[in-house]
């Protein structure tokens, strides 16, 4: 009977995967093989290397280089504005706790063109900050059209994924902690950084992970407040894929080597994650 009952519970925990299983073959696994497929071949299907070769010519390096440079300027200030926010959102009292988080979550309901397009109406050379800056007397600044403008814009779009995820493994740490550390003589620095910033580690890796990776993959925010200036490797990808110089082939290879820099870096971070959590178990 208790094998029976070991086999009907297998095939109901089979039955109920079934449909994580399938969604995950068309709609990730079955992709990817596509991408693969025609980053090694050419437009006759024949096999060819031509595709990733051409990858490592110095344009594409640069724009490479760019674009992995601006992801990691907008998650360093995402995470420097993040953390403060969530550890002083962890602290509030329940109520003013969900009134924040609402207020962090209301951009993420606003339409993405129209918050970009509201920056670009912030940044122009004619627009809100620079009008008010000559009233003041101060002269305009050249804004729109440049790498900070672009930064500003992952920033602003991608923050509430670095708070949130911060917040949320602060608002789990047990207060009962803090109170024996203060008791054992720390300081409210010493509780932060002996405590509260080991405990949140894996909130940050989340937070970056979930900052880095739409951020150096992000092609609309580049070509509005970018202005077509400078090219990354989303608004390059893109032009392969739509518009007049459409090359699939080439365009999956970029896609695909942009999917091995993010599996990279996110194996990096999981890795110091396991470490980190390996010599606190090691201490206690």
């Amino acid at each position: 009977m208790a094998a029976r009952g070991t086999r009907g519970q297998g095939l109901m925990a089979r039955a109920a995967a079934s449909p994580h299983i399938v969604w995950s073959v068309l709609f990730i696994i079955a992709p990817l093989l596509f991408v693969v497929y025609y980053t090694f071949t050419d437009a006759d299907g024949a096999f060819t290397t031509e595709n990733v070769s051409r990858l490592f010519t110095s344009n594409y390096v640069l724009i490479f280089v760019n674009s992995v440079c601006l992801a990691f300027i907008a998650t360093v200030i995402c995470l420097v504005i993040a953390y403060p926010t969530a550890y002083l959102f962890s602290r509030m009292k329940a109520k003013r706790q969900r009134a924040a988080v609402l207020l962090i979550m209301i951009p993420l309901w606003m339409n993405f063109l129209i918050t970009t397009y509201s920056w670009m109406t912030l940044l122009e050379d004619t627009g809100i900050i620079n009008s008010a800056l000559r009233r003041i007397g101060l002269g305009a600044a050249h804004m729109i059209n440049t790498p900070g403008a672009v930064v500003v814009g992952m920033v602003f779009c991608f923050l509430p994924y670095m708070i949130l995820p911060i917040y949320t493994v602060m608002s789990g740490i047990d207060e009962k902690l803090l109170e024996a550390s203060a008791d054992l003589g720390c300081n409210g620095w010493q509780r932060l950084v002996r405590v509260v910033m080991p405990m949140s580690l894996s909130g940050v890796v989340s937070g970056i992970t979930m900052v880095f990776v739409p951020s150096i993959s992000t092609f609309y925010i580049s070509q509005k407040l970018g202005g077509g200036t400078f090219q990354l490797i989303g608004d390059t990808i893109e032009s392969y894929f739509v518009g007049s110089a459409i090359n699939y082939h080439f365009g999956a290879a970029l896609s695909l080597v942009l999917m091995v820099l993010i599996l990279i870096s996110m194996a990096v971070m999981n890795h110091y994650t396991d470490s980190e959590s390996g010599e606190r178990t090691k201490m206690v």
